[in-house]
């Protein structure tokens, strides 16, 4: 039976990445053999997609220069809906391989993309922005280390002007990170590869973390025959939009396309202009607050509690707020130093009542976590700014007293 559910994340996802939705969509069954694919067969949409031909719009950093970015474009293919297989755990030690079908038969979403990307920085940015906009959907929660979200990567390399070479795929890449580093690696292995007079085969790889590179799990010279056929359990899908919709209709019985669309939330693009618009802040300091989940709905928390301008709360939540974060590998919906607190200490630096050292001094007192506010701790340390003029020249004169032999 199919999941309404997983299609209206799809439409929804589609719509984001400017698809086209297709009001008919057919699904097939895909025969093949392998441990994880209990039923000896996958549920795809080989021949009508749900959505296609698309666009995602990424940002890059040139010369990782967070001043100087560029915005490139890939194209998507199309989107489809899957039945996902199980896992396989490879034992090296004890030369075996263990199954997981937990998740078999779960829906899958596909995003397939146009090979636009020339380097592993861009397939990651990309997919960096991808996994923002379905986290903003909520069409997944996409922690790549969880699983909910992976990525094969096809890579072949050719002169300029010539056609595509051989490619090769990288399945399963569970880290952004290890996307950037496979891509590259696979790029520069393939090249030397063939300056050495040698020949790419068409075949499925894997990356290995630990080593740097990516290994061979299984070639595909000869062409596999899927045997494809439509899906006998599953009629073709109908989708509507306002001006398709029968009168006498139950709107909960069908997917309208147009109320879907009417309903799309913020997407990051859009919630980096306002933010730079709103808060008057650098283009590039929009993306790094996006990039760290929950990092934005925190700065807008102190902005709002605390009298610093909000450039200038920027600065301590990207330099010393995110050095504290990675120093103890915490996310911001972990950290000890809440909102609240943050926006104290800031306007007692605001207000001149201690200095911008001393903050950061009290930022560290903090992260301990004992439950002191940023006043207390000032006041415990005797950390204040002096402001009484009397008071310093009656200091300045016990120094210059005591200096008096000298």
């Amino acid at each position: 039976v199919l999941n309404r559910r997983c299609v209206e994340a799809a439409v929804m996802t589609g719509l984001a990445l400017k698809c086209s939705i297709n009001k008919k969509s057919l699904f097939d069954r895909k025969h093949y053999f392998y441990a994880d694919l209990p039923a000896g067969y996958q549920i795809t949409q080989q021949r009508v997609p749900i959505a296609v031909n698309g666009s995602l719009s990424y940002s890059l950093c040139i010369d990782n220069k967070m001043s100087q970015m560029v915005t490139k474009t890939v194209r998507i293919k199309q989107i489809q809906l899957e039945q996902d297989s199980g896992k396989s755990l490879h034992d090296d030690t004890r030369s075996q391989t263990l199954v997981d079908l937990n998740r078999a038969g779960v829906g899958l979403m596909e995003v397939v993309m146009e090979p636009d990307m020339c380097c592993g920085e861009e397939a990651a940015a990309a997919v960096r922005e991808l996994q923002l906009i379905l986290q903003t959907l909520g069409s997944s929660q996409a922690v790549m280390a969880e699983g909910q979200l992976r990525v094969d990567a096809n890579v072949s390399v050719h002169h300029p002007g010539e056609p595509y070479g051989v490619r090769t795929e990288v399945k399963n890449i569970n880290s952004i990170r290890f996307l950037a580093k496979a891509v590259d690696y696979e790029i520069q292995r393939q090249i030397e590869e063939l300056e050495n007079g040698g020949t790419i085969l068409n075949e499925t790889r894997a990356f290995d973390s630990k080593l740097g590179c990516t290994v061979p799990m299984r070639d595909k010279e000869g062409k596999q025959d899927y045997r494809f056929m439509p899906e006998p359990n599953l009629p073709p899908l109908i989708l509507y939009d306002a001006k398709s919709l029968p009168a006498n209709m139950n709107h909960q019985q069908v997917i309208n396309i147009d109320w879907i669309h009417e309903r799309l939330p913020d997407l990051p693009s859009v919630k980096r202009e306002k933010l730079v618009e709103q808060y008057e802040i650098l283009p590039e300091h929009s993306f790094a607050l996006l990039n760290e989940d929950g990092l934005a709905e925190f700065f807008e928390s102190v902005v709002k509690q605390t009298q610093m301008k909000p450039k200038k709360v920027i600065g301590w939540i990207l330099n010393d707020l995110l050095s504290h974060l990675k120093q103890h590998s915490l996310t911001v919906k972990e950290s000890p130093v809440s909102s609240f607190l943050l926006a104290d200490l800031l306007n007692l630096l605001e207000k001149k009542e201690i200095s911008s050292t001393v903050a950061k001094r009290v930022l560290a007192e903090l992260w301990k976590g004992e439950g002191k506010t940023p006043l207390e701790i000032v006041k415990e340390q005797k950390l204040e700014l002096l402001q009484d003029q009397k008071e310093l020249e009656q200091i300045c004169q016990a120094v210059i007293d005591g200096q008096e032999n000298e």
